[in-house]
């Protein structure tokens, strides 16, 4: 904690997609620690982007509604900020089949401009990047390292695989600081509930709050690891404070692999009322599904000391707790 206040405290620092899910989380724990918050976010409807997320450090952050895609803005945006954490971008799947031109527009080409507004106007600052376990596809063995081979199976995979190298190519031939951080289900606070489009994680928690049935594809047994909000802001900060980071990539995970029937399971027990079947999976569903996957993060864990702590049922019972008090931000 000492380290990270002295890294941070006083700091200009900037989230792109910075009213979302993660970016909120950030936020929070940076205004802790003493940093000076700018947050950019575009709240384009159905992305993540919420006002009520920093409802209550709003006095102690700076925000500005862009959208990456604007590069006079972002030009102007990046100057004299020490860290950027770029978590902006189109985290849907099934989205980026649907419309996979928008896909390429925030998740490739908003990617460059961010990367040469810092290349232009502020070489000297620190990124570090939101990429995704699901450029690695279906798994080859497991668990996955960052040695595995990538070979996404959807469109956004794609498009994060290409995000995530335009920052380590920045990083070894310009000398941008960049790293990146590849993330897998990561639940919480703040994430985005209304809709089924962002992960079945939070769409599991509203309709086991709602005391509804959930629908679990195929046998159920498909295992995952899971990481708890908290667990991933702090891989955020270490990659940004430590310089043995600059042009790594690192995977996050979770202290165990489950199953999405235990995962099921433990929100049933939290949530009376709800309760799940198995059901076969959509067409649309099975054609990018992984099967089991979860990783390994030793390699972050030996080069910065970063290991989860939030177990999954602890996890999952703060966050439905943070959803019954306010419901009414969320759900519409």
């Amino acid at each position: 904690m000492e380290s990270l206040e002295n890294a941070f405290r006083g700091k200009k620092t900037m989230i792109t997609g910075g009213l979302g899910f993660i970016g909120s989380n950030l936020a929070h724990r940076l205004v802790e620690l003493g940093a000076d918050v700018l947050l950019i976010d575009s709240l384009i409807p159905d992305y993540g982007g919420n006002l009520q997320n920093v409802a209550d450090i709003r006095d102690k952050v700076r925000m500005n509604i862009a959208d990456i895609r604007d590069e006079n803005g972002m030009n102007h945006l990046v100057r004299g900020q020490d860290y950027i954490f770029n978590l902006a971008g189109q985290v849907s799947h099934i989205d980026s089949m649907r419309d996979p031109y928008t896909d390429l527009e925030i998740n490739c080409r908003s990617q460059l401009s961010i990367l040469e507004a810092c290349r232009k106007n502020n070489p000297d600052a620190k990124l570090v990047f939101a990429s995704t376990r699901q450029i690695y596809g279906v798994p080859d063995y497991l668990p996955v390292d960052e040695r595995h081979l990538l070979h996404p199976t959807d469109v956004n995979g794609i498009n994060k695989m290409a995000g995530e190298w335009y920052h380590i190519v920045y990083n070894n031939i310009y000398g941008i600081r960049a790293c990146s951080l590849r993330l897998t289900n990561t639940y919480g606070p703040r994430l985005l509930v209304k809709h089924n489009r962002q992960g079945f994680v939070g769409w599991f928690i509203r309709q086991a709050i709602d005391g509804e049935r959930i629908k679990l594809f195929g046998t159920g047994e498909q295992r995952r690891d899971f990481t708890y909000v908290d667990d991933a802001v702090n891989a955020f900060l270490l990659a940004a404070a430590k310089d043995e980071a600059n042009g790594q990539v690192y995977n996050l995970g979770g202290l165990q692999p489950v199953s999405l029937l235990k995962l099921v399971q433990i929100l049933v027990e939290l949530c009376p009322g709800a309760s799940y079947e198995i059901v076969p999976f959509p067409d649309d569903r099975k054609r990018i599904d992984i099967g089991d996957y979860f990783g390994s993060f030793s390699k972050i864990r030996y080069a910065l000391g970063w290991i989860p702590q939030v177990p999954l049922a602890e996890g999952l019972r703060r966050t439905v707790e943070f959803y019954r008090a306010n419901k009414q931000y969320y759900w519409e």
